[in-house]
C-alpha cells in the first residue's frame, strides 16, 4: 500500500511539472515572434504533445494503476491514449531531425522548400498516423477473450476488491466508450446485470496482447523509427563535418544537431526500460515480476515529457532567456521583461537582458513608465 501511494504521489507531482514547463514553452513561443522558426514551431508541437502526457495520460496511468472493475472497452480506451501521445513523439523527433537535415542540405533553397505551413501540415498527418496506431487495439487486436475469461473468478472475489466502483452500461447500447458509474457495497452480492459478461479488471496488460506491445508497438513503431533517427544524425554530423560546408553552418547547425541528439538519447533512456519488461513478459511467461519494478519504469517513461523542455532551455540560449523572461514578465521582479535574440551567427550580437533588479515603477512609485 505504501509502494503503491508513493507512485502515485510521484506521478502527480511529474504530471504538474510536465504540465507547468510545457505549457510555459509554449506561452515562450507565442510571445516572442522572434523565436517562430519552422524548428521552434516543432518543438512547440512536441510541447503539446508532453502536455497532453501531463495533463491526460498520467492521470490515465494511475487510474490504469488501480486495477478497477471496468467495462473492457473503457478500460482499453484508458490505455490507449498514452500510445497516441508516445507515438506521436516519436514521429516528431523524427520530423525535427529531417528538418535540421534539410536545412543543412539545403542551405540556399531551404527557405523556399520548408515553410511553417508545410511543416505544420505534416504534424497533422503524423498526429493522424499517431491515432491509427495508438487506437489499433480498439480494431480488434485485444484482449477481449482474456479480459471476459478473468471476469468469471471477479464475481466471487468481489468483496475483497479495492475499487469499490463497478462500470456498467444501462439504458444505453453497447459499444460506447463512456458507460455510467454505479457504486457498489463491499460484500453485497452481486446481481447481474446488462452487459456483464464485459467487466474485468482493468489493467495496462490485461487490455493489450503481449505480440501487440512488443512486435508492433516495440520493434515497427519504436524501433523502426529510432534506427531512422540514428540514421539521420549520422549523415547530420558527416555533413556538418564536412570541408565542403561553410563555418558559419558549422556553427549554427552543429549545436542544434547535438541537442536533438542528447533528446533522442533522453527518449531511449526513459522509454526503453519499459519495453523490455514487455519484451522479457512475452518471451518469458513464467518469470517473477516485480510491481516496484514496473512503476518505477512508469514513472522512467513519463519523466522523458519533463525532461524535453529542459533540454531546450538549457541547450538553446536564446529559448532559455525567453523561458525567464516568461516567467518574470508578470513578476514582481521585473514586470514587463523582455528577450534579446541572438544574432544570425548564434552568438548573441544583440543586446543582453537587464539584470532583475527594481523597475522603475517600483523606484518611482504608481504612474512611472518603463524606459524603451
Amino acid at each position: 500500500m505504501d509502494l503503491y501511494l508513493g507512485f502515485v504521489v510521484l506521478e502527480g507531482l511529474l504530471a504538474l511539472a510536465v504540465v507547468a514547463t510545457n505549457l510555459l514553452v509554449c506561452a515562450a513561443l507565442c510571445l516572442h515572434r522572434e523565436l517562430r522558426s519552422v524548428t521552434n514551431c516543432l518543438v512547440a508541437c512536441l510541447a503539446l504533445a508532453d502536455l497532453g502526457v501531463g495533463a491526460l495520460a498520467i492521470p490515465c496511468s494511475v487510474a490504469l494503476s488501480l486495477e478497477l472493475s471496468l467495462c473492457f472497452y473503457t478500460c482499453l480506451f484508458l490505455a490507449c491514449f498514452p500510445l497516441v501521445t508516445t507515438q506521436f513523439s516519436i514521429l516528431l523527433l523524427l520530423l525535427i531531425a529531417l528538418n535540421a537535415q534539410l536545412k543543412i542540405r539545403l542551405p540556399s533553397s531551404y527557405v523556399v522548400h520548408v515553410r511553417r505551413g508545410r511543416a505544420l501540415g505534416a504534424v497533422g498527418l503524423f498526429w493522424l498516423l499517431s491515432l491509427l496506431i495508438g487506437l489499433s487495439p480498439m480494431m480488434g487486436w485485444n484482449r477481449l477473450a482474456g479480459y471476459v475469461e478473468g471476469n468469471r473468478t471477479l464475481a466471487t472475489s468481489f468483496a475483497a476488491e479495492r475499487a469499490a466502483v463497478v462500470l456498467i452500461a444501462r439504458d444505453q447500447p453497447y459499444g460506447g466508450f463512456l458507460s455510467k458509474a454505479y457504486p457498489a457495497a463491499r460484500g453485497a452480492p452481486h446481481s447481474p446485470q446488462p452487459h456483464d459478461d464485459h467487466l474485468g479488471r482493468c489493467s495496462f496488460t490485461s487490455v493489450f496482447a503481449p505480440e501487440f506491445l512488443v512486435y508492433f508497438l516495440f520493434f515497427a513503431c519504436t524501433l523502426l523509427p529510432l534506427g531512422a533517427l540514428l540514421g539521420i544524425y549520422a549523415d547530420l554530423f558527416r555533413l556538418v563535418r564536412g570541408h565542403f560546408l561553410a563555418r558559419a553552418a558549422k556553427r549554427g547547425e552543429l549545436p542544434m544537431a547535438r541537442t536533438l541528439l542528447l533528446l533522442l538519447a533522453i527518449f531511449c533512456v526513459c522509454w526503453i526500460p519499459l519495453h523490455v519488461l514487455y519484451c522479457v513478459r512475452l518471451l518469458c511467461p513464467g518469470c517473477r515480476s516485480y510491481a516496484a519494478l514496473d512503476r518505477l519504469a512508469v514513472l522512467l517513461s513519463h519523466l522523458n515529457s519533463l525532461a524535453n523542455p529542459l533540454v531546450y532551455a538549457m541547450r538553446k540560449r536564446d529559448f532559455g532567456r525567453a523561458l525567464r523572461a516568461v516567467c518574470l514578465r508578470h513578476g514582481p521582479c521585473c514586470p514587463g521583461a523582455k528577450v534579446h535574440p541572438q544574432g544570425r551567427s548564434g552568438r548573441g550580437e544583440g543586446p543582453r537582458p537587464q539584470p532583475c533588479s527594481l523597475s522603475p515603477c517600483q523606484r518611482e512609485g504608481p504612474g512611472a513608465r518603463i524606459p524603451a
